[in-house]
């Protein structure tokens, strides 16, 4: 994977059901100069420290690294990679090896709106899938919509297995400060990258009293927004947390009373997109507010769990929240929502399908 490992969950949850088969299992990812160290866990992590960490080199730079490890391992039986990024290296060595490959599309790379002005990038990416792609046996992705787009674009069948959290863990809590405490807290969890609305929503706290928007995560954007808004906002009205592992993560997510979800319609990857943070947010039984995007929006309003952004304007939206937030007929009605929610969208109710995709794929699990 192209992270540090730290804060991957879906990673982290195949790894756990991989290793109800009784094979050992290496999660290899990046170390950033900054990485927290993961917390421990039940299977093997390998992490490369490269010395350029963005651009056309750097992915060159890690998948040579990831094709030398690869070669140099004494047995391979299965290789799975995750994104695009990761493939090249993935596919060469499973040629070279004569090893089982594994494609998770956690996104619609293609897609990403950070490729979309960078038409160079972008063709160098689709002439990679284009020829890797439909020569993959195994192939699973996080939504129903990409996965119906990939079997439009190259005739096969990809599987879905969405980004369902663990049910009903005991995460560490949190430490907010205390002023924080008693206000009514709204939560953006994941990458701070661009077009995920969050500009939008530091604009309607702005107008709003005794709430604070809480950002969890880092990205590109991080510090030129930290740097932007702690000018402009209280620092009871907007705090950032940084990134912070998984397990305290979930912790902090059950303090929050609403978590947003606010990615712009830039393109394919972001429009079909079915994020982490939405079912994250569901486990923690906390009302969510939505872009009008159709794989979101699906899920918000079968299960009647929170609303859906009708314009995306800060006065709108401050409308929307503070009903949200305050009205507490309707916040009965959601918690009774998000408890069916929670207990049907959960990674022990998808998981059977991964066992069965890489059953295929030769491993075997105990019953």
């Amino acid at each position: 994977m192209i992270n540090d490992l730290v804060c991957d969950a879906r990673a982290h949850r195949t790894c756990l059901t991989l290793r109800k088969s009784g094979a050992e299992v290496t999660l290899i990812g990046r170390k950033l100069r900054r990485s927290p160290e993961p917390e421990k866990r039940n299977y093997n992590l390998k992490r490369f420290l490269l010395p350029v960490n963005k651009g056309f080199l750097f992915y060159k730079l890690f998948n040579i690294r990831l094709f030398i490890y690869l070669m140099t391992r004494k047995q391979i039986d299965i290789l799975v990679s995750c994104d695009l990024d990761t493939l090249p290296a993935n596919y060469l060595v499973s040629i070279l090896r004569n090893c089982t490959l594994v494609f998770d599309s956690h996104e619609y790379f293609t897609e990403l709106p950070e490729l979309q002005n960078k038409r160079f990038t972008r063709k160098v990416w689709m002439c990679i899938e284009k020829f890797i792609l439909p020569r993959l046996t195994y192939t699973y992705t996080v939504s129903n919509a990409i996965a119906d787009e990939y079997t439009e674009k190259y005739g096969m069948k990809f599987e879905v297995i969405r980004n369902l959290p663990l049910r009903k863990q005991s995460p560490e809590i949190y430490p907010l400060p205390g002023e924080l405490q008693k206000k009514k807290k709204i939560i953006y969890q994941g990458a701070v990258n661009l077009a995920r609305g969050i500009e939008l929503m530091a604009e309607a706290v702005k107008l709003m009293d005794n709430v604070v928007f809480i950002i969890a995560g880092e990205g590109d954007l991080y510090e030129e927004l930290k740097c932007k808004y702690e000018k402009e906002i209280a620092a009871d009205q907007l705090f950032f947390t940084g990134r912070i592992p998984l397990d305290i993560l979930a912790g902090l997510t059950k303090q929050a009373d609403l978590g947003i979800s606010l990615e712009e319609d830039l393109g394919k990857n972001y429009r079909y997109a079915l994020p982490n943070k939405l079912f994250d947010y569901i486990q923690a039984e906390i009302p969510v507010l939505v872009s009008d995007l159709p794989e979101m929006k699906k899920i918000v309003e079968n299960y009647k769990i929170g609303l859906i952004v009708e314009v995306r304007d800060p006065y709108k939206i401050r409308e929307q929240l503070e009903f949200m937030l305050f009205d507490e007929n309707a916040r009965i009605k959601w918690k009774k929502q998000l408890e069916k929610a929670a207990a049907e969208l959960c990674w022990e109710n998808e998981e059977h399908k991964l066992q069965k995709i890489f059953t295929d794929a030769g491993l075997t699990f105990s019953s």
